[in-house]
């Protein structure tokens, strides 16, 4: 018995797809934030000379669209499958996240501070990334309930991201290390958090809506 020859869709959809996000997830922090640094300086970090006032794009187009990345893949499994595929993809998402993300933070202050924290103990982080992960997926998935329905898919995919939003913002407002900073401006930490979060409620939706027109479903959808 032969073995069957790789398809065109199975090397797409099983070997560059997952390539290209991977690529895309490491190109904001690194190569695209440096070219937003040198745009829009985010000037001083503890007196803010120097700023841009166009400093928060580099945040939203770099850790922003990196974080929509994550939380993107338990929405749209959330919405396309179950409550329970959602959770279960925003735990997997949301910890891998959150270890690269305090991995990053810790050599930045390294670099920046002359003496690194350990931010692995972060509290925020964990409910930032692992929880809103987990909430994320579950809640799109249990408030869609399998419907193919878009203005449904909206409406869950938008309560998720919202959601989402909130906690992050309450997280960082409260218990985070810098914490400060937040509640120096709390209309600027809140709308660094949510604007990404609304704009992944509303394209995770259309996302899986067009995965649902091609027949891009899990197993028992298929």
């Amino acid at each position: 018995m032969s073995t069957q020859p790789f398809s065109k869709k199975t090397i797409i959809y099983g070997f560059i797809v997952p390539i290209l996000v991977a690529v895309i997830i490491l190109l904001f922090p690194t190569v695209i934030k440096d070219a937003f640094d040198s745009w829009f300086p985010a000037g001083d970090m503890m007196t803010g000379e120097g700023a841009s006032d166009w400093a928060f794009i580099t945040v939203i187009f770099t850790h922003g669209l990196a974080q929509m990345v994550m939380f993107g893949i338990p929405l749209v499994m959330g919405l396309i499958w179950n409550k329970w595929a959602g959770g279960a993809t925003g735990f997997i998402m949301g910890t891998l996240f959150y270890l690269a993300y305090a991995g990053y933070n810790i050599a930045f202050s390294q670099e920046f501070f002359g003496a690194s924290q350990n931010l692995y103990r972060d509290p925020s982080f964990i409910g930032n990334y692992i929880l809103g992960g987990i909430l994320i997926g579950y809640i799109a998935g249990a408030l869609n309930e399998k419907s193919f329905n878009f203005k449904r898919m909206l409406g869950a995919g938008l309560t998720a991201g919202i959601t989402i939003g909130v906690l992050q913002f309450t997280l960082n407002m409260t218990i985070a290390f810098g914490a400060w900073m937040s509640q120096a401006d709390p209309f600027y930490a809140f709308y660094l958090v949510m604007l990404p979060n609304v704009l992944l409620g509303v394209l995770a939706p259309i996302i899986s809506k067009v995965m649902m027109w091609y027949g891009l479903l899990p197993g028992s959808y298929s």
